[in-house]
């Protein structure tokens, strides 16, 4: 993820695509290839609400505790390569803490002056499409069966030497769902105008050529 980047020359305009979904689905690895498709800078917006998780771990902060929550909003940094990011006990907690709305807020600008910038960006979260961006010009909402996701979800803490339990990540995916989509902030759900993607049963490779060839087709549409 990177805060800077010079105007997409492949453009005569700025390119705004807001991809969301839920975990595991796959819009992380298709947002990040739409971006190197199109020249356009990237941001994880998940990775922010995991820097505020991991403050909050690493000084033993309350998840339960909006207001401790908030604090942990402070210099969460921009160390986006750290492991502890990604664990299971951060993901659980950033899962928690955007619940907040008062955390929402203190994200919210860093996340629409990103996607503001000149020649435009791809952002991929779960409020990207429906609050953080509703004017992109492509919206994408990734999605894919549960059982699919765990699976994807093990596989990658496997191949990051964490454990993982087919039936424990299930139950935890089944909730963060619940989570996101039941929050009464910015609850996860597809724009109204958003290209719904299944990636169940595609490879990463044809997931990845689906979208660029679905935002392509958008964008010329557009013209």
């Amino acid at each position: 993820m990177s805060d800077g980047h010079q105007p997409n020359p492949k453009s005569a305009r700025a390119i705004i695509i807001a991809v969301d979904g839920p975990a595991a689905s796959g819009k992380g690895t298709i947002a990040r290839a739409l971006a190197a498709h199109f020249d356009l800078p990237h941001m994880d917006t998940g990775a922010l609400y995991r820097a505020v998780a991991l403050n909050l771990w690493r000084w033993g902060g309350d998840p339960a505790s909006e207001f401790e929550a908030v604090r942990a909003c402070e210099d969460i940094g921009s160390n986006w390569d750290d492991p502890e990011l990604r664990s299971e006990p951060v993901s659980k907690i950033a899962s928690r803490v955007s619940a907040y709305p008062a955390v929402r807020e203190a994200l919210i600008e860093r996340q629409r002056a990103f996607a503001s910038q000149a020649g435009g960006a791809v952002l991929d979260g779960r409020d990207i499409g429906t609050i953080i961006a509703p004017a992109a010009d492509v919206k994408l909402f990734v999605t894919a069966s549960p059982r699919v996701r765990a699976n994807r979800r093990v596989r990658e803490l496997l191949e990051r030497g964490m454990p993982a339990h087919f039936d424990e990540v299930l139950s935890d995916l089944a909730r963060r769902d619940e989570r996101d989509m039941k929050r009464e902030v910015a609850p996860l759900a597809p724009a109204a105008d958003s290209i719904l993607l299944d990636t169940s049963d595609w490879s990463v490779a044809e997931a990845v050529a689906a979208a660029i060839e679905r935002v392509q087709a958008r964008l010329e549409g557009a013209e």
